[in-house]
């Protein structure tokens, strides 16, 4: 049992409320140390609060999990870091270089100081982060270039593991106990390895009619196919999915009825659609109903904008706090899955910067134990550089109040953006020609 589940148990946590922002550092304080040393065995599980526990644990999925994926086992040197902690064991195992040759002694990094976001502020006014090879020898920090330049775990640093774990606890509180976050090198290679963990050539999967080039092209070279399902303003129909599934033909078709849909609920690309939360519960259900798993990618979650009133009308107020911004965001699908068939691919490159090649998923305890298993033999772990220069920027400079300023700030500036094309728009361009939609949320109008 998770350290945060065993407070509750004992009298100690309080199982009945809400992780809020203010409420981390208690939370921290009564969970183990974080392990600091090289290629940890770690788990969301040692960072999730009590009331997560509570709550019913998700569906099994084997008979979803293609061969490839029920063939993996864990790997025997990742596997073996379990082990190491205990006290006076010398491991002979795997091979280690040792640090003092690598030839990196600092990195320093210049960002924002919340509230000034902008280049100019950020050029006057910015921060400058350190980060030394002997930081954490030395106490002056959880994580230092002595182990991110090392070999680490498939799942992440903790370091960084912890901050995203919370962030998906703050945001969309998943509505079962066994859910777990896996650090990912972005989400085209997690789309990759959850093709692989569910399908064979020659399947088909579900996708929008319009859906991202990328995520397409990576399903055909792997033998699958894809099964288009139509599209409105909002996005997927919910109709058009269960038609499909409803009809399927096996022998038409040449293949089992397909059970993995892919969608992009928010700001889709290409289109710019975004489901709201209606169209959400009506997909959920027919995934239910045919008993479908959701592959939920969303890199726009958090350029979900400000309503658009037109060239002439007051702008809505921005939120006032952090409580009215979470509020105002849609609940993802991760945030309905009572079942525990979501995977939600989470992406940096929107909100931070896609050259850092960091992502995360979340999903059930089962699920993301077979993704593990599979990244530990193919990407390993996301780049160490990056991991530690996304926790000085998160962790040790904005904090999850900063990084949800931040947010804030991201969806003004691309609410600004939107107004100015829509506008535009609306001036330069014929009705009896043309016609378009202002955008929801993400970085595209149809």
């Amino acid at each position: 049992m998770p350290p945060a589940a065993m407070d509750t148990v004992n009298g100690t946590g309080s199982a009945s409320e809400p992780l809020t922002v203010e409420g981390i550092p208690a939370l921290r304080a009564k969970s183990a140390p974080i392990p600091k040393g090289v290629a940890p065995a770690t788990s969301s599980d040692m960072f999730k609060s009590p009331i997560c526990y509570t709550k019913p644990k998700a569906k099994r999925w084997d008979h979803l999990l293609s061969l490839e994926a029920r063939s993996r086992n864990m790997s025997t040197l990742k596997g073996a870091a379990q082990y190491l902690k205990i006290p006076g064991l010398i491991s002979l195992g795997g091979g280690l270089p040792s640090p003092e040759y690598f030839p990196f002694e600092e990195l320093s990094v210049k960002v924002p100081t919340p509230p000034g976001f902008s280049p100019e502020e950020t050029r006057k006014s910015g921060t400058v982060l350190h980060g030394g090879k002997s930081d954490i020898r030395q106490g002056k920090s959880l994580y230092d270039l002595e182990i991110a330049l090392n070999y680490g775990q498939a799942t992440g640093s903790p370091q960084l593991l912890r901050f995203v774990t919370e962030h998906t606890e703050l945001i969309h509180k998943p509505p079962y106990a066994d859910w777990q976050c896996c650090l990912t090198a972005g989400s085209t290679f997690a789309w990759d390895t959850a093709l692989r963990l569910f399908c064979e050539r020659g399947d088909y999967i579900l996708m929008e009619e319009y859906t991202f080039s990328s995520a397409q092209e990576t399903a055909t070279p792997l033998g699958v196919k894809v099964a288009p399902i139509q599209m409105d303003e909002q996005g997927l129909l919910p109709e058009s999915l269960d038609e499909l599934l409803s009809n399927w033909d096996e022998a038409a078709r040449g293949a089992r009825k397909p059970f993995v849909l892919y969608t992009i609920p928010t700001g889709q690309n290409p289109t710019g659609a975004t489901q709201l939360i209606e169209r959400r519960k009506e997909v959920y259900k027919v995934a239910q109903k045919h008993d479908v798993y959701i592959v939920e990618d969303e890199p726009y979650y958090f350029l979900q904008m400000q309503p658009y009133t037109g060239a002439d009308a007051e702008p809505v107020p921005p939120p006032a706090n952090h409580d009215e911004f979470v509020k105002s965001l849609i609940p993802s699908y991760l945030s309905l899955d009572v079942d525990g068939r979501v995977l939600r691919l989470e992406s940096f490159s929107k909100v931070i910067a896609p050259g850092s090649r960091v992502g995360w998923v979340v999903g059930s305890e089962q699920i993301v134990e077979r993704f593990t298993r599979t990244c530990e033999n193919s990407s390993q772990n996301p780049s160490g550089i990056s991991q530690l220069v996304l926790f000085k920027l998160l962790e040790e400079q904005w904090g999850h109040s900063g990084y949800l300023d931040w947010l804030i700030n991201l969806r003004l500036e691309y609410t600004g953006r939107r107004d100015s094309i829509v506008r535009a728009c609306e001036k330069h361009l014929p009705r009896e020609v043309a016609s378009w939609n202002p955008p929801a949320a993400g970085m595209f109008v149809s």
